[in-house]
């Protein structure tokens, strides 16, 4: 595997620490098929908001590309797997390589602490 990562820039620079972070996240393998990689990561509302790299679904039309902001569908759960923690939706698996600074792992916290004793998902079609 090359330590070499192509990215496109949209507006936001990248640390060259979230980047490497990027790298070992995918040299480590998972249990399961991931969907993508995240950096800049909190966790609002029940979903993962961060910068994506190496997402499957990227498409033609830029879609899902390296260093574009995402929203994730509602999380069901976040567990770690070896250096780095997953968060699983209802069809994909994201790997947090880098959490956002200041916020990101107290919004993770407060997620585990809520989902301990809540599983109200967001519902499916809003009024």
């Amino acid at each position: 595997m090359l330590n070499t990562l192509d990215v496109n820039f949209h507006g936001k620079r990248h640390t060259d620490f979230d980047l490497a972070r990027v790298l070992k996240a995918q040299a480590q393998g998972f249990d399961k098929p991931i969907t993508a990689y995240l950096c800049g990561v909190s966790i609002k509302a029940r979903t993962g908001i961060g910068v994506v790299f190496g997402h499957k679904r990227k498409d033609q039309y830029g879609r899902f590309g390296d260093g574009h902001l995402i929203r994730t569908s509602d999380v069901i759960k976040a567990e770690r797997e070896g250096r780095f923690w997953v968060l699983t939706t209802v069809n994909s698996r994201y790997v947090i390589a880098a959490f956002q600074r200041g916020n990101g792992r107290v919004s993770l916290r407060q997620f585990l602490r809520l989902s301990r004793s809540q599983h109200h998902l967001s519902p499916h079609l809003l009024q």
